[in-house]
């Protein structure tokens, strides 16, 4: 399982997120990847990758969400392949806010595209407005996705974990999700086909003339801050920063306030 190669750094974000690794009596145990059985291709796909032997079924129950829903579960049971899994970062047990990217060379697209195919949405708002989002309990996955897509769209996002479910939800919308879903849902890719039809149709959508565009914001840097400081006053600080006397003004009534972190003293 080289994670460079794009179809297995896919296939290994995608069982970070939505795989399972059960621990047995002495050397017994399983991967198991249960998921809606409109999805069983992306199941068959993994199994043509994996060279052992492994099973795909199908179930029929009833769930919180709807009274009959079907799934299908692909299981692998090889120690080894389970023990190659677990050494690139897959945990046995619970496993949600303690999965990280991989450690070493991957291909990082791809990887990322597979996290979101298993725990992620590509879409259409109900107000028609395209986005991608993901949803994880992990920090370190959260705080990657973040980082990786500020590269490809310039968009910065500070996440916390929510009140309710005390997750991470990280979104992107307009032409940002556009521009990321160009990059990771490229042609040929390995994906879910209903998320790779959904991505391909994000780049229909054009913005009407009369929705203002907000330009992505610049995050003011500790260097900044300490020059602000030193002026104390936004409107001489502005000239020196390049910046807007109200966004001057503005950072240095936060810093003042306590509301933005003073930065650290060289």
């Amino acid at each position: 399982m080289d994670l460079t190669v794009p179809e297995y750094a896919y296939m290994f974000g995608f069982l970070q997120a939505d795989g399972h690794l059960y621990q047995g009596t002495g050397q017994k145990g399983r991967l198991s990847v249960e998921i809606s059985a409109r999805d069983i291709e992306i199941l068959r796909e993994f199994q043509k990758l994996t060279p052992y032997n492994s099973s795909i079924t199908q179930r029929t129950r009833s769930t919180n969400f709807a009274e009959t829903h079907t799934s299908a579960v692909w299981t692998l049971c090889s120690l080894e392949a389970r023990t190659k899994l677990n050494e690139l970062g897959l945990p046995y047990g619970r496993k949600s806010r303690t999965i990280a990217p991989p450690r070493g060379r991957f291909s990082q697209r791809d990887y990322l595209r597979g996290v979101i195919d298993a725990d992620g949405s590509v879409g259409y708002t109900k107000q028609g407005l395209p986005f991608i989002s993901l949803t994880t309990a992990s920090s370190a996955i959260c705080t990657y996705l973040c980082f990786y897509a500020r590269q490809i769209t310039g968009a910065h996002r500070a996440v916390k974990r929510n009140d309710r479910d005390d997750i991470y939800n990280v979104s992107y919308w307009k032409e940002q999700a556009q521009e990321l879903a160009v990059h990771l849902y490229y042609p040929g890719c390995l994906s879910l086909e209903r998320k790779q039809a959904a991505a391909t149709s994000l780049s229909e959508w054009v913005r009407p003339a009369g929705m203002r565009a907000v330009p992505n914001r610049r995050r003011w840097k500790e260097w900044e801050d300490r020059l602000l400081l030193e002026h104390n006053n936004a409107a001489t600080a502005a000239s020196s920063l390049d910046r807007s006397f109200q966004s001057c003004s503005l950072r240095l009534w936060r810093l003042r306030t306590g509301q933005a972190p003073m930065p650290a003293e060289r």
